[in-house]
């Protein structure tokens, strides 16, 4: 009854198919899943590399920069005068809507630091942003890399009042402040003034971010469709064998080489009438 498995072509090229279908579908989705491992691990790991930078001993700026994903939060120092300040809007913290509070730090060679000196909940409002000290300080916090607009809390559309600012760049802070700026930033272990301390966050590329839980997707969609392949070919085969049992016990119709003739019509046609004679 399953000879024609291997006698026909047409399940030639079915088996044919499922056959590398399948460990296809299991390869790709099994690579999708190590992606989505790969990034889960690398994201742990991230997270206690933050943990353990903030109880190592802090260095200078200038040993620490540029920032890449080894440098980034371990802890810095800078020493400098504030300058401008600005409030950075819509930033979470603990679950609560709030802004960061970050104020440029100039060094002796005339650059500047941003730093954020703590997080206030509410709508910005410079009026409660509390002002920053004078004189010359030297400042303590885990050193990030410039955000980018777009990416977690960072707003990417412009047109915030004077005095705000989306995103802590050098790209974006350019234009707000009147010196160079640093691209990095710094958040301080201990909030200024009352305001709560803004944690590290790990380097970008290293969280569960939406292109981890799109190789999770692609992982289940891969499988998703290997067993459909699986279910399309049980589907044809039953048909076949049903098709097969019909027709050894005369239910199925055989088919017919040549066409049927259509039936005969008659038609009356009128008979010619004998014409008069004269």
């Amino acid at each position: 009854m399953y000879r024609f498995l291997l006698t026909t072509p047409r399940w030639w090229a079915i088996n044919v198919f499922v056959l590398l279908a399948i460990p296809f579908c299991i390869f790709m989705g099994s690579w999708q899943l190590g992606r989505f491992e790969d990034r889960v691990e690398s994201h742990r790991t991230a997270e206690e590399k933050v943990s353990e930078d903030q109880r190592e001993a802090a260095r200078p700026l200038a040993e620490l920069l540029p920032v890449d994903k080894e440098t980034s939060g371990e802890q810095a120092t800078a020493t400098g005068r504030y300058g401008k300040q600005l409030l950075v809007p819509d930033r979470e913290l603990d679950g609560k809507r709030g802004y960061y509070v970050l104020t440029m730090l100039r060094a002796d060679n005339g650059k500047a630091l941003p730093v954020v000196r703590g997080w206030l909940p509410g709508d910005a409002d410079t009026a409660k942003a509390p002002a920053a000290p004078s004189g010359e300080v030297t400042v303590t916090g885990a050193l990030q890399a410039s955000e980018s607009p777009g990416s977690d809390g960072v707003i990417a559309a412009g047109g915030l009042p004077a005095g705000q600012t989306g995103a802590i760049s050098a790209a974006s802070l350019v234009n707000l402040v009147p010196y160079d700026v640093y691209d990095a930033w710094v958040t301080l272990a201990e909030a200024d003034a009352g305001m709560t301390a803004v944690p590290a966050k790990a380097p970008q590329g290293t969280g569960l971010d939406l292109k981890a839980f799109q190789n999770l997707g692609y992982t289940g969609e891969w499988f998703v469709f290997g067993g459909f392949v699986v279910f399309m070919w049980f589907r044809l085969l039953r048909r076949e064998v049903e098709f097969a049992q019909d027709a050894e016990l005369g239910l199925a119709e055989e088919p017919t080489s040549e066409p049927a003739e259509p039936a005969d019509e008659t038609r009356d046609e009128p008979k010619a009438s004998a014409s008069p004679t004269a």
